[in-house]
């Protein structure tokens, strides 16, 4: 069978208890897989080492998904410890003071701060109980989006539900959009509620699409990885912006 080439386009999440763990993954997944997304849920157990070592010891990308929030100040300090690592993406929310923050903090460091917009675990009945203004799910994440662009961030995390509109704003020219909420056809949908298929996210105008569980819950992890690399297909010239 002709190799699979890992393609940056895929992130995995390693949502692993802890950094040996999530080794130990990546080790199963090797050279499927360029870009990995490394959460909060395993910051105790390890997960800024096994940031670095993915990063600096194996060549691969890393999207560190911290989702900051905090007074612009405490956002500013925490993205600058942080950008020191060179990783690849950072997660902020999507409000422009903290996009703002989060820009000033990261400096001239290459990490790209991205604005989260709206959680894809969420639908419009969990922002009610959240006390969220009324209106479209949909359009309120696409001017979330709009003005966390404005505000400076690099790209934005959205639903692929999403991602054409998001991708049609006029502040999205040369932005990037990452989506979670991203499952292979048949596969469980956990606790997303705004999915699509990886193919479909991509062409609707995302750039990286966030996939967990299908790939590291999967009998074989690296065949569920190349699966979906291959689902995907080949990148359009002159599409990919990072």
């Amino acid at each position: 069978m002709t190799a699979i080439p890992a393609d940056d386009r895929l992130i995995v999440a390693i949502d692993r208890p802890d950094a040996l763990s999530g080794l130990a993954l990546a080790d199963q997944l090797g050279d499927a897989v360029s870009f990995y997304k490394i959460g909060l849920g395993m910051l105790t157990g390890g997960g800024l080492a096994l940031a670095r070592e993915l990063k600096d010891e194996r060549g691969k990308r890393i999207f560190l998904d911290m989702k900051l929030f905090d007074i612009g100040a405490t956002v500013e300090a925490a993205v600058r410890g942080l950008a020191q690592f060179d990783l690849d993406f950072l997660t902020v929310h999507g409000d422009p003071h903290v996009v703002r923050a989060a820009r000033e903090g990261a400096g001239g460091k290459e990490t790209k701060i991205l604005a989260v917009t709206i959680l894809t675990s969420l639908d419009r009945a969990d922002l009610d109980e959240g006390m969220m203004r009324a209106g479209d799910l949909a359009e309120m994440a696409v001017e979330r989006a709009a003005r966390a662009f404005e505000a400076g961030a690099c790209g934005v995390i959205a639903s692929p539900q999403e991602a054409a509109m998001i991708r049609a704003l006029p502040q999205a020219e040369g932005k990037l959009i990452v989506t979670p909420g991203v499952r292979p056809a048949g596969a469980a949908l956990g606790d997303q509620k705004r999915v699509m298929t990886p193919a479909q996210a991509i062409a609707a105008g995302a750039d990286h699409v966030v996939v967990g569980r299908p790939v590291w819950q999967a009998e074989n992890p690296r065949a569920a990885a190349q699966a979906i690399t291959r689902e995907i297909g080949a990148p359009q010239a002159g599409t990919h912006k990072g």
